[in-house]
């Protein structure tokens, strides 16, 4: 099985250095409107891919129907790829001991923190990579502390025959409707289920407009909202998931290998895969479309996208930008194309 071809994407965004074409990203993204009917559809939608960390809201779903009791920050710190700030650390370090365990107990492999304060006071005390540190250290955490509740072995909690590792299956299921196409070994090594881009926004529809609903599924809802009240656990200060969702009130999760989901109070949802599997144009061309979708303001969207997306430098000038390709600048239209800056 495999993800879908080149020939079967369009050209997203292009990285453009002294006036000339460098780079293409090719790929696919969907837009779903609020009755779950698709208002943008750009290349391969219908192929199954591997969603990465986009998938962790609903993992942590699955701990929480598993009878976790998470709450707050610890809600967040499960649904993040963090860099490994202290507050980050604390966070999971907190849910570790709801579940009587230590990091010793986590089955991410060790990494180095992406928080220079933090790898900073490793280096110096002599410390080296660790688990803790790792990003999915927060999910691993939550699937312990599901383990300890239910009196269920921990030292196989990332077999995907594991109850735990069921339940994760059946609620991506849920909340994507449709079967998981493929299960794979995720990067942190808990099992990855394939679905399509349309389930992904499917999922993430759900979960966006769950937020503060009193009517929405309470699990998902407690998600949501934690993801949108501690956005700096999910991802980073100043991190593209963390600004989005700090200055849009729009639940943003980035995947590895070029993907990224984002959910909306109002139910528009967004989901797409650059081919290559890089991340750098995901912010651009995931904002764009919201912004054509009108489920956020144009002008809010391109003061995101000056934040989080970074000029082309050479040497110590700018010399040149990652812009939108020609089908989404023809998809949005001479007006909004100047609002979002990409004329």
């Amino acid at each position: 099985m495999q993800t879908f071809t080149s020939d079967r994407a369009v050209d997203l965004a292009v990285l453009e250095r002294s006036g000339f074409v460098e780079s293409r990203h090719r790929g696919s993204a969907v837009v779903l409107d609020p009755d779950g009917a698709v208002a943008v559809e750009l290349g391969d939608i219908g192929t199954p891919i591997f969603p990465r960390s986009t998938l962790k809201p609903f993992q942590t779903i699955a701990a929480m129907k598993a009878g976790v009791p998470l709450r707050g920050a610890q809600v967040a710190i499960a649904s993040a790829s963090h860099i490994g700030s202290f507050e980050q650390l604390d966070a999971v370090s907190s849910i570790l001991t709801a579940a009587g365990l230590t990091e010793d107990a986590l089955q991410c492999p060790p990494d180095w923190p992406e928080d220079e304060e933090v790898r900073t006071e490793l280096v110096r005390a002599g410390r080296g990579k660790n688990r803790i540190c790792m990003n999915c250290s927060g999910k691993h955490a939550a699937f312990l502390w599901a383990c300890t509740e239910n009196d269920w072995p921990t030292d196989s909690y990332l077999d995907p025959e594991h109850p735990l590792q069921r339940t994760v299956l059946e609620t991506v299921e849920e909340f994507s409707g449709e079967r998981v196409a493929h299960v794979g070994v995720d990067g942190c090594g808990a099992p990855l289920a394939a679905i399509s881009l349309t389930g992904l926004a499917r999922a993430y529809s759900t979960l966006g407009r769950a937020a503060g609903n009193l009517d929405a599924d309470a699990r998902a809802a407690t998600v949501s909202q934690c993801m949108l009240d501690y956005p700096e656990l999910v991802h980073g200060r100043g991190r593209y998931n963390t600004v989005v969702m700090e200055e849009l009130d729009v639940v943003a999760k980035l995947g590895a290998e070029g993907v990224l989901a984002l959910g909306t109070r109002t139910g528009w949802s967004v989901a797409l895969k650059v081919l290559d599997g890089g991340s750098r144009a995901n912010a651009l061309i995931g904002l764009a479309l919201l912004a054509h979708a009108g489920a956020v303001p144009a002008a809010a969207a391109a003061a995101v996208i000056g934040q989080v997306v970074r000029p082309v430098m050479g040497g110590s000038r700018p010399v040149g930008r990652l812009r939108l390709a020609d089908p989404l600048l023809e998809l949005l239209g001479p007006e909004l194309v100047r609002a979002l800056g990409q004329d």
